[in-house]
């Protein structure tokens, strides 16, 4: 094989890795905008989850205070209800 010929095939061989690692490059690059897109998505459902976890924690302490002040004004009415009935 003569050298003019020998360069031509090795020319030929690395147009087609070429082509094949730009195919490569680019479902790889595809690849790695999905996985970009879901991790923001990720952090955003998480994110949002965080507050309502923080809204439903407001919300229970606001109940436990409002059933102490029910328990409190219950009791105070009931001492009313028995002085009254002496």
């Amino acid at each position: 094989m003569d050298e003019t010929r020998l360069e031509d095939k090795l020319s030929e061989l690395l147009k087609e890795f070429g082509d094949a690692t730009d195919l490569q490059a680019s479902k790889l690059a595809k690849l790695a905008e999905q996985a970009k897109a879901n991790q923001k998505q990720i952090e955003s459902n998480a994110n949002r989850q965080q507050d309502l976890l923080d809204y439903l924690r407001v919300c229970i302490k606001y109940q436990a205070f409002d059933l102490e002040a029910t328990r409190r004004e219950n009791d105070y009415l009931r001492k009313l209800l028995e002085e009254d009935n002496r």
